[in-house]
């Protein structure tokens, strides 16, 4: 149900995406999440292509991390941001990351092999139904992404939505 992944370029870390539709208890999550009672990055799925885009986000978020460049306070913040094809912070947070009214929530998790993690604690404070990570394009609103990110008809005719997606989010500090 869950997807586990280890970052190439950081081999001590694990990403962990879990994926929740029918959620109940958005508003709790999310003061969870900013009291650091779960540890871990809450997105809002309509806005994720696929479970590459938030790899790709947290690949970022770690390598910032590591060398003291993060322009947020934590990695999971961080990750939000990453998603996000501009610099502002707190749209960032409006765009991806969940809302009270928020019916579905993609979580990631970033972990050193060092620590120790239980996702089953984690599961278990969302009221949902946890699905399969790579039907997370069940949950997404193709045309916001589109609009967001400014992808143009024909950009899709030489490459997917996410290779988009993705492109935007690499490139935006190098503006």
């Amino acid at each position: 149900m869950h997807l586990t992944q280890d970052l190439e370029l950081f081999p001590e870390y694990t990403v962990i995406q879990l994926l929740f539709k029918d959620v109940k208890n958005a508003t709790e999550l999310r003061k969870m999440a900013v009291n650091g009672e779960i540890k871990g990055a809450l997105i809002n799925p309509s806005m994720v292509v696929d479970a590459l885009q938030i790899l790709v986000a947290a690949n970022k978020a770690v390598h910032l991390h590591k060398n003291g460049k993060m322009k947020t306070r934590s990695l999971y913040s961080e990750i939000i941001f990453n998603l996000s094809p501009t610099n502002n912070i707190s749209e960032a947070f409006k765009r991806f990351g969940i809302s009270d009214s928020d019916s579905a929530v993609h979580i990631v998790l970033v972990h050193n092999k060092d620590e120790t993690l239980s996702i089953d604690n984690i599961i278990s404070k969302v009221d949902g139904q946890q699905v399969a990570v790579d039907r997370v394009s069940d949950l997404t609103d193709v045309a916001k992404i589109k609009k967001l990110y400014k992808v143009a008809p024909q950009e899709e005719k030489c490459g997917s939505l996410l290779d988009a997606v993705v492109c935007r989010m690499a490139t935006k500090d190098v503006a």
